[in-house]
C-alpha cells in the first residue's frame, strides 16, 4: 500500500484526537491536568486503562514471542489479576483516605521526606525508561512502513509523534487522556479483532481448528512446570502480580486516572472490570500470534518476533487490513507514551520541585512552570528513543519486563514496608537502601549460572529486589513510638 496513503491516515486519525482534545481540554486548569478535577467516569478510565495497560509493545511482542515461549505469558496474566486485586482493596482505599493528587506523598506521610522524594525519583526513572522502550519499537515500525518513503530520519519521526502527543495532552493533561485513551483502545481492539478475523478466513480454519493446528506445532502450551525453567508457572504467576502491584499500583501513570475518579468504589469497579477485560485481550493477542505464526508458515516467511505482525500486515494483507493495523498500532502508541509524559510531569511539579506548596507561585506561573517541565520531559523522552535505537533489541517486551524488575523493586519495598511495619526509618539512608537493592539484584542476574546453576531466576526478580530493599529498610529503622 502507498506510504502516503498510510501517512494521510495517520494525520487524519491525529487531528480526531486533537478535535478530543481541544473539545476536553476546554477551561483546564492545574486540577484538571494533574487528576482530571476528580470527576472522570470510571467506565471510561477502565476501558482506557486497557489501551495504556498494553501498549504497542503488547501489540507487537506478545504474539511474536509464541514461537519462543508459546502462551507462557498467560502465566503472567494470571499474576496480574491477583495483583489487581490487592490494588483495589489495599492501595486505592489508603490513596483516597488520605486524598492524594501524588501518590507518592503517602511515603511523605509514612516515612520521611527523603523516602518521599526516593520514591518519586525511582517512579520517574522507571516510567521514563518503560514509556520510551514503548515509544520507540513503535516509531520504528511507522519509519519503516512509512516515513523512509519520504527520506525523513528517524529522530526526526520521533520528534514529531512526540510534537503530536504534546499538542493534545499540553492543556487538558489527565482530563483529556482519559477520553483520548477510550477512543484509541477501542481502535486497537478493532484491529485486533479484524487481523484475527481475516487470518482465520485466509487458513480457512475455524476456532477449534485454529488451536489443534497450534498445539501440534506447539505454540498453544499455557502452564510450564519445571521449576527450574523462568517459565515455571508459579514464578510467572508471583511475577505477575508484583509488577501489576508496583508498575500499576505504586505507579503515578497509572493510579493518577484512577484517583481522577470521584468515589473509591467507583475506582475499585473500574480496576476489577478493567482486570477481567485485560485477560482476555491478552489471550486473544496470544492466540493472535499462534495465527500469526501458522499464516507465516503457509507464507514460507523466516521472520519471528517483534517484525512478523508488521511483516503480515503491511506486506501480505489487504490495503484495508493494512490501514487497520497501522490505525490499531498508533492507537496502543499513544496511550502508553501521553500517560507517561502527563504522570512525569505530574511527579516532577508536586513531588521534586514542590509546585503545590509554594505559596509565592500564582496559579498562571504555576501553569507556565508545568507546561515548561511538560515540554522538558518530551525532549528526555526524544533522547531515550535514540538510545533503545541504538540498543536495537529484538524482543523489547522482555526488555521492558526486565528494566521494571530494577527500577520498580525499590517502589515494592518502600510500599510493602510502609503500609505492614510500625516503624520508623532513618530517613537519610533510605536513598542508599533503595540504590544497593538493585545493584544486588543486577549482580545476582548477571552471575545466576554460578550461582543457581540451572535454576533460571527470571521476572520474580522484581519480588527479591523488593525483598533486599525491605530488609534493608528493617536494618535502618526502629519502633515507632506510641
Amino acid at each position: 500500500m502507498s506510504p502516503l496513503l498510510l501517512f494521510s491516515f495517520v494525520i487524519a486519525y491525529f487531528l480526531i484526537l486533537l478535535a478530543v482534545a481541544w473539545y476536553t481540554g476546554k477551561n483546564s486548569n492545574n486540577e484538571s491536568f494533574f487528576i482530571g478535577n476528580k470527576s472522570s467516569n470510571w467506565m471510561l478510565v477502565a476501558f482506557g486503562m486497557v489501551g495504556t495497560s498494553l501498549s504497542g509493545v503488547t501489540f507487537v511482542s506478545v504474539p511474536g514471542a509464541v514461537a519462543k515461549e508459546s502462551f507462557a505469558y498467560f502465566q503472567i496474566t494470571l499474576g496480574y489479576l491477583i495483583g489487581y486485586l490487592v490494588i483495589a482493596f489495599v492501595l486505592l482505599p489508603l490513596y483516597y483516605r488520605l486524598n492524594l493528587t501524588s501518590i507518592y506523598n503517602y511515603l511523605h506521610n509514612r516515612l520521611g521526606f527523603t523516602s518521599y522524594k526516593t520514591g518519586a525519583g525511582f517512579f520517574i526513572l522507571s516510567r521514563i525508561l518503560g514509556a520510551t522502550a514503548r515509544l520507540y519499537l513503535v516509531v520504528n515500525i511507522l519509519q519503516d512502513a512509512i516515513l523512509n518513503s519520504f527520506h525523513i530520519p528517524f529522530w526526526a519521526t520521533t520528534l514529531i509523534i512526540l510534537v503530536m502527543i504534546l499538542l493534545y495532552t499540553y492543556e487538558g493533561g489527565v482530563k483529556t487522556i482519559v477520553y483520548t485513551d477510550t477512543l484509541q483502545t477501542t481502535c486497537m481492539l478493532l484491529g485486533l479483532v479484524i487481523c484475527v478475523i481475516y487470518i482465520l478466513n485466509n487458513l480457512h480454519l475455524g476456532l477449534g481448528d485454529s488451536l489443534q493446528a497450534m498445539h501440534e506445532k506447539g505454540y498453544s502450551k499455557i502452564f510450564f512446570t519445571n521449576p527450574d525453567s523462568k517459565l515455571f508457572f508459579v514464578k510467572q504467576i508471583l511475577a505477575g502480580a508484583f509488577i501489576t502491584i508496583t508498575m500499576t499500583g505504586m505507579d503515578q501513570e497509572m493510579m493518577q486516572k484512577n484517583i481522577s475518579v470521584k468515589t473509591l468504589k467507583d475506582s475499585q469497579k473500574n480496576i476489577i472490570s478493567m482486570s477481567v477485560v485485560l485477560m482476555i485481550v491478552i489471550f486473544i493477542f496470544l492466540f493472535l500470534g499462534g495465527l500469526l505464526y501458522l499464516y507465516a508458515t503457509q507464507l514460507n516467511m523466516p521472520i519471528t518476533g517483534d517484525k512478523l505482525f508488521p511483516a503480515i500486515a503491511l506486506g501480505h494483507m489487504p490495503p484495508f487490513v493494512s490501514v487497520i493495523f497501522i490505525i490499531a498500532l498508533i492507537s496502543a502508541l499513544f496511550p502508553s507514551a501521553d500517560g507517561a509524559i502527563t504522570a512525569l510531569t505530574s511527579t516532577f511539579c508536586i513531588d521534586i520541585i514542590g509546585m503545590q506548596r509554594r505559596a509565592d507561585l500564582t496559579e498562571v506561573q504555576k501553569k507556565k512552570m508545568r507546561q515548561r517541565v511538560h515540554l522538558s520531559f518530551a525532549g528526555i523522552f526524544l533522547v531515550f528513543v535514540m538510545m533503545f535505537k541504538w540498543i536495537n533489541d529484538p524482543s523489547m517486551i522482555g526488555l521492558i519486563l526486565k528494566v521494571a524488575t530494577f527500577t520498580y523493586g525499590p517502589l515494592l519495598g518502600l510500599f510493602t514496608f510502609g503500609i505492614l511495619v510500625k516503624r520508623a526509618v532513618r530517613d537519610k539512608w533510605v536513598p542508599y537502601v533503595c540504590i544497593a537493592s538493585p545493584v544486588i539484584c543486577f549482580v545476582l542476574d548477571k552471575y545466576q549460572k554460578t550461582l543457581f546453576g540451572s535454576f533460571e531466576v527470571g521476572l520474580e526478580l522484581l519480588i527479591i529486589n523488593g525483598l533486599i530493599t525491605f530488609t534493608g529498610l528493617w536494618l535502618i529503622s526502629k519502633p515507632l513510638k506510641d
